[in-house]
């Protein structure tokens, strides 16, 4: 062991257990300095979510106890990396700066300014496979989810024999200075998760472990529009609180541990979920164009509607559909709605409305808590049919049908839309099929105490279909495609 310091830089690891950087950064050095820069340039970003950066910083507060209890700390500063890191590499005589690999465009950037200044080590973690792994014959990245898939499946299997255990003791820091945490809470507004590792395993724990876990009846569950079914750990893989290879070994065990169809299709809908992320942290890795140009081409020059009246309904959960509403009020509220719920609003936002997709993308990535670029981007092409999706235009999600369908008793519906607490079930989904007596009945008076629908979905499906339509029939005429391979086929974006 030549090297005597190394810097372990934390940016989406914010953990011990599993980390594949820290493991590297003891290998080589005796001395780990543990060490998080706030960068000003992301804190300060147009669309960045005030509550996501303040479960960030509750979660570094969480890392320095448990690197403390270890015998050392964590030390925050401020500042472009650029500029901070070579400062403390300086101050500490490091050899070594080591952390995990991201893919995002501006990580990606920042990553190859840094290395021009300081010996730069980037390792593994951030996904269940590297990027480069997953290249179709052609040697291409992959644009479509299911050869994605069959191609993860033929790799070597991830074995849990490969988890790194959490160190149990640390180096000591010694005296060096850092920004305080404490001062940097600046509000108390709450999430759907308790901040830190410890939390995240035990959510972990609660899905997968035990002799009838949720993660047995996710695959039905799943679909629930109060999210009841869902495992709610997207914020621990969000800032690496969980490492996905530890996520991915607990589900396999509940697999072995599975004892009927039904719990294996809900352990295997679970991971099928967890290669969704992987492939859109691939796809973004690929193609950092992804971030905010439509993948499929014949869909980029589609004629949105610019109506704010009816952008800002959509925001304030004030569109008169009852599903759409209490879903964008719960995520005004906690910053996190379930996948059902992200795609209902999607829909409406892209195909009732026909608004720009990007428009939703930067809304939910203000408000998410679990806001991940490659993941939220992907997913809301995927709902405008923009994507990688193989069905485009033509799936348009009927709000009632699914409040009807995942909220039945309008139970969840009824929590984040008070205004019709005493609706009856039969109509809670569609209030305004009520008469003007029943609405006095109810003590609710639609258009004034709630609103009317701002669209018909009826009509509104119709025109977004037609304009879709439009859109790839003009494609094709001045790109001179035939048949329907066009349509299915994702084409190659701007690397």
């Amino acid at each position: 062991m030549d090297e005597t310091v190394a810097i372990w830089w934390i940016r989406r690891d914010l953990r011990l257990h599993d980390n594949q950087a820290l493991a590297e950064a003891l290998r080589l050095a005796r001395t780990v300095v543990p060490v998080f820069v706030l960068d000003p340039r992301l804190l300060r970003v147009p669309h960045q979510s005030q509550r996501r950066i303040q479960f960030l910083v509750r979660s570094l507060a969480r890392l320095d106890d448990d690197l403390r209890a270890r015998g050392s700390r964590l030390i925050v500063r401020t500042g472009n990396p650029a500029d901070v890191l070579p400062q403390l590499v300086r101050e500490l005589d490091a050899r070594w700066v080591v952390a995990e690999t991201d893919y995002t465009p501006y990580a990606r950037h920042r990553d190859a300014r840094v290395a021009q200044r300081v010996p730069l080590r980037l390792c593994s973690g951030l996904t269940l496979r590297r990027p480069e792994e997953l290249r179709s014959l052609s040697g291409r990245p992959y644009t479509v989810f299911t050869p994605f898939a069959r191609a993860w499946w033929k790799l070597p299997p991830i074995r849990p024999q490969e988890v790194i255990p959490a160190p149990p003791r640390l180096p000591p820091v010694g005296d060096l200075a850092g920004i305080r945490l404490d001062r940097l809470v600046t509000d108390t507004a709450s999430t759907p998760c308790p901040p830190g590792e410890a939390a995240a395993q035990a959510r972990l724990a609660a899905f997968c472990q035990g002799d009838d876990p949720p993660i047995f009846r996710y695959a039905s569950a799943r679909h629930r529009l109060d999210g009841a079914g869902s495992s709610r750990i997207s914020p621990y893989l969000r800032f690496g609180q969980l490492s996905a290879r530890v996520v991915w070994c607990q589900a396999l065990g509940a697999l072995e541990r599975a004892p009927d169809d039904r719990a294996r299709a809900g352990v295997r809908a679970w991971l099928n979920e967890l290669l969704w992320r992987d492939f859109w942290l691939t796809l973004l890795a690929s193609y950092p164009s992804a971030r905010t140009q439509s993948v499929r081409p014949e869909y980029r020059e589609i004629e949105w509607e610019e109506d704010e009246a009816l952008i800002q309904a959509w925001r304030a959960g004030m569109t008169g559909y009852p599903t759409v509403d209490a879903a964008m009020r719960q995520l005004a509220s906690e910053g996190w709605i379930s996948n059902r719920a992200r795609m209902l609003v999607a829909s409406f936002l892209t195909k009732d409305l026909l608004v720009d997709w990007r428009i939703g993308e930067r809304w939910f990535f203000q408000q998410l808590v679990d806001g991940d670029p490659a993941i939220n981007s992907g997913n809301w092409q995927w709902c405008a049919g923009t994507g990688t999706d193989s069905v485009p235009y033509f799936r348009v999600f009927n709000p009632v049908a699914q409040g009807e369908r995942y909220d039945p008793g309008g139970h969840w519906t009824r929590t984040w839309v008070p205004e019709l607490r005493h609706v009856p079930d039969v109509f809670i989904h569609r209030p305004w099929s009520m008469s003007p007596a029943m609405q006095q009945e109810c003590g609710i008076h639609l258009g004034h105490d709630y609103p009317l629908p701002i669209v018909d979905h009826a009509v509104a499906r119709a025109r977004a279909i037609a304009r879709y339509r439009a859109a790839r029939s003009k494609y094709r005429g001045e790109h001179d495609q035939e048949g329907d391979r066009g349509e299915r086929r994702a084409e190659p974006l701007t690397s």
